[in-house]
Order: C-alpha cells, then sequence, then structure tokens
C-alpha cells in the first residue's frame, strides 16, 4: 500500500465481518500493520473470531480528518484467517499492545494479553485511499 507510513501511525482500525444472518458487525479495534497485512488480538469467543471462523470476508477502513487538508483514509475488502498457535498469537499480541503501551506490565496491558488467545490476520485485496 502507498500510505504504509499513514497505516503504522494510527491506532483505530474500523472492522467489519459478517454474521451468521449475513448482516455486517462492524467493530473498532486495536492493530497492527506489518508487511501489507493487518493483525488484530482478539479472543476466539468474540463475534468478530466466530464470523471470521464462518466467513473469511472482511471490510475494514482507517481515517482521519474533518477538515482539509486533513482528511487521509484508507478502506478496503479482503479475506480474514485466525491465528491460534500459541506461541505466535503471544509474540503478535505483545508487539500490537506495545503500540498502545509504554510497558507490558501495565495492569491492563496484562490482562489483555491473558484474554488473547487468537490474532486475526488480515490480507487486502481491493483497497482505497483518499487525501483532501
Amino acid at each position: 500500500m502507498k500510505n504504509e507510513k499513514f497505516l503504522k501511525s494510527q491506532k483505530i482500525l474500523r472492522l467489519a465481518t459478517i454474521d451468521s444472518s449475513g448482516s455486517p458487525h462492524i467493530v473498532p479495534v486495536w492493530y497492527m500493520y506489518r508487511n501489507g497485512k493487518f493483525y488484530v488480538g482478539t479472543n476466539t469467543r468474540t463475534q468478530k473470531a466466530k464470523n471470521i471462523k464462518k466467513n473469511p470476508k472482511v471490510s475494514f477502513c482507517v481515517d482521519v480528518g474533518v477538515r482539509s487538508p486533513d482528511i487521509i483514509g484508507i478502506m478496503g475488502t479482503g479475506r480474514a484467517r485466525l491465528i491460534l498457535k500459541k506461541d505466535s498469537v503471544e509474540s503478535f499480541s505483545k508487539r500490537i499492545l506495545l503500540r498502545y503501551f509504554k510497558s507490558l506490565k501495565n495492569k491492563s496491558a496484562q490482562q489483555l494479553l491473558d484474554q488473547t488467545d487468537c490474532i486475526i490476520q488480515i490480507t487486502p485485496r481491493k483497497v482505497t485511499e483518499w487525501k483532501y
């Protein structure tokens, strides 16, 4: 993606999955962007993880700004998969959380680390970028 620097600087990605009735389920998530893919830590009991297990099609959006010239965004569609291998989950989780916490010793960081049992890996297929 052209705007890799923007994706690495932002903190919230809105992730849309499809539930069992075919309806969209949209959630803001913390993420890491690396090597052309997005990584999101979560728990297999969450709705987004359950949806991805049944249907890997996702949409996403990362954007900022309410007035020009600082309106920037990237949205797209892609495929998601759940990474469940314990050591991979722990490694990704730590890297994601360190984007949001100064230290993993923080109580909230530890709670999130303990609750995370899978990583959602999103491979973008079609991407649209804008800047005004």
